[in-house]
């Protein structure tokens, strides 16, 4: 069981967050949702409360499998000012673990210089935020040990992704089987 760090800043996109965690907790992996904001209770864009397992403060990331940046704004804002986060997905990239972001957060990691020569996608009008990364409008897609998606209708499918990447491609098909979800292959 791969233990995964999802990020959660107030203005997130909270479908984005809550789609990718559902479909690794069903996959049986080991999910933390962590706040940055110094608070347990994240405000998404929409104005959705949602409640973290833990504050940044509390939790070693270096027991992390994946860390994992949901999108929306100014939630992607809010996760690329915080300086402990940067330090931390620049660390594991370092140590090749797994980072993941989808909608705006991939230029996070732009910005960080963690897709320099990856390919990599995100939400139309970020692409220029990707400092280094050959861009592809692909839904999602993993190079080395990113994996990013374009936006929130490609949630589902960065979930099972991911938990492909983790477990392999029978457990994550059992999945989206399981989901019924029937749109694009894994």
């Amino acid at each position: 069981m791969a233990k995964v760090y999802a990020f959660l800043a107030d203005g997130l996109e909270e479908v984005e967050l809550l789609a990718v965690v559902d479909v690794l907790i069903r996959g049986g992996q080991e999910v933390l949702m962590v706040s940055i904001s110094g608070d347990k209770e994240v405000v998404g864009s929409h104005d959705i409360v949602l409640q973290a397992d833990a504050l940044f403060s509390e939790v070693n990331l270096k027991d992390g499998d994946v860390l994992f940046l949901p999108g929306g704004m100014p939630g992607t804002k809010n996760l690329g000012e915080h300086e402990g986060l940067a330090n931390a997905l620049i660390q594991a990239d370092q140590e090749n673990k797994r980072i993941a972001a989808i909608c705006a957060a991939p230029s996070v990691l732009g910005k960080l210089g963690i897709l320099e020569g990856k390919t990599a996608t995100c939400y139309p009008g970020y692409e220029s935020q990707l400092k280094g990364a050959n861009y592809t409008r692909q839904g999602v897609v993993t190079d080395g040990n990113v994996t990013t998606a374009r936006g929130l209708g490609y949630a589902l499918d960065m979930g099972l992704e991911l938990l492909c990447l983790l477990t392999n491609r029978e457990h994550a098909s059992q999945i989206k089987e399981a989901i019924q979800y029937d749109s694009n292959e894994i």
